[in-house]
């Protein structure tokens, strides 16, 4: 059973970074084409896909993201991590991370509440 849980401070400043990380139990994130996702929703609004880092360790961003985002992962721990720098309010989402075989998104994590406050 293949289970995500992603973790993190629930509350961020402005103008600060963000650090997420998702632990993956039950697969590997080198698995052969497998992919990892973070995808956010802000109150009141739909799914924002954020970007992706592959089986290869390559990342692909959302273009406007671009700019502040980065995706890296500690196969050591078999672990995903989400960086956002320079947050605003409008930064604030349930953010979550899900698991894509290539056949759509399969395994998604809880989420967490991610508050950008002063």
């Amino acid at each position: 059973q293949v289970q995500l849980q992603e973790s993190g401070p629930g509350l961020v400043k402005p103008s600060e970074t963000l650090s997420l990380s998702c632990a993956v139990s039950g697969d590997s994130i080198t698995t052969n084409y497998n992919y990892y996702t973070w995808i956010r929703q802000p109150p009141g609004k739909g799914l924002e896909w954020m970007g992706s880092i592959y089986y290869t360790g390559s990342t692909d961003y959302s273009p406007s993201l671009k700019s502040r985002i980065s995706i890296s992962r500690d196969t050591s721990k078999n672990q995903i991590t989400l960086q956002l720098s320079s947050v605003t309010p409008q930064d604030t989402a349930v953010y979550y991370c899900a698991r894509d075989s290539g056949w759509g998104m399969d395994y998604w994590g809880k989420g967490t509440l991610v508050t950008v406050s002063s």
